[in-house]
């Protein structure tokens, strides 16, 4: 059960995502955006309290729960090394080389190295930095420690360079990492259309066959919102990329996507899946639960009553 200080953290994390989802409704999601990332006493609290949980309630639970409870920091660096280290990453590229013929376009190399270059959006207190095989950049609206630096992932330019001033990323370099991970990120965000944004800009800065590694809380059963994964896997295939694994535990999804050697194989699944309710859009439970009754959800039997942070007991990794 969780402690009184436990819960106390929990809602205020919880209280900041509904506030901005609600300005995000009323004045519109990204003026609601740039005023949240002004608000720096508000960023600077929930950065307190999220490590505060990440390192001490969740990791305590973590460790006394007798059921399934896996952290979503070791299960995308598990799947990382499998896939780089472990070469899982050739028995993807030979599928889409068939595919490729099929659909007579032209795949791009994929190179990969040792250490792997991982992003971290919205690492909070850079839970990635005890993986050897890793070398991590990371990034937060407002950083807990002095290992994360500053950036706004939606809004910060890609160009030829990673620059960095005064622990403030300025620019980030294109097609630069072997990995983007969004652990616990894409809930934050208060709008579809925002999410995809992220999803964008990760594309644009993955190397050909590099992963976006997406965790997303929900602790209903595996099939209550499996029509918003699905949703989810069909709009990440239009921007070019293939979901090549998906386990739903407890309390959370986990998915790796790769980004393509050619676009049109991941569209190519898109256009061949698409069922009548799946849209271009990146929703959460949490968006039809709002006041704004223009929003509707891909099928009337979605469960939208997410259980809250204080329900998570996994939030750190093994070594922390």
């Amino acid at each position: 059960m969780a402690s009184e200080e436990h819960k106390t953290l929990a809602n205020y994390l919880k209280n900041v995502h509904s506030t901005l989802r609600k300005s995000s409704t009323q004045n519109g999601p990204n003026k609601a955006w740039l005023e949240h990332c002004a608000k720096k006493d508000v960023l600077a609290k929930y950065a307190y309290c999220m490590e505060k949980l990440a390192t001490t309630h969740w990791e305590a639970n973590c460790a006394s729960d007798t059921s399934e409870a896996t952290s979503r920091i070791q299960w995308t660096a598990d799947f990382c090394y499998n896939y780089f280290l472990n070469k899982q990453y050739l028995q993807f590229n030979a599928k889409e080389t068939l595919i490729a013929e099929k659909i007579n376009v032209v795949l791009e190399e994929e190179h990969f190295s040792n250490p792997v270059h991982l992003i971290d959006v919205g690492s909070c207190y850079n839970p990635f930095r005890d993986y050897n095989f890793l070398k991590v950049l990371p990034i937060d609206l407002s950083p807990a420690n002095n290992t994360v630096l500053q950036c706004d992932f939606l809004y910060v330019p890609v160009g030829t360079e990673t620059i960095i001033n005064d622990c403030e990323v300025k620019q980030i370099k294109s097609s630069s990492f072997h990995v983007v991970a969004f652990c616990y990120l894409l809930e934050y965000i208060p709008d579809s259309n925002l999410r995809i944004l992220a999803c964008e800009k990760a594309y644009s800065l993955l190397k050909p066959g590099g992963l976006l590694v997406i965790s997303t809380p929900d602790s209903k059963h595996v099939g209550a919102n499996s029509k918003l994964m699905k949703c989810w896997r069909y709009t990440l295939a239009c921007l070019g990329f293939t979901r090549i694994k998906y386990e739903k535990f407890k309390h959370m999804h986990c998915m790796a996507f790769r980004k393509s050697l050619h676009k049109d194989v991941a569209v190519r699944w898109a256009k061949l899946h698409k069922e009548p309710y799946m849209e271009y859009a990146i929703h959460i439970p949490q968006d039809f639960n709002e006041e704004d009754s223009s929003k509707t959800s891909p099928t009337n039997k979605l469960e939208t009553n997410v259980e809250d942070f204080q329900e998570l007991p996994f939030f750190t990794t093994v070594e922390e």
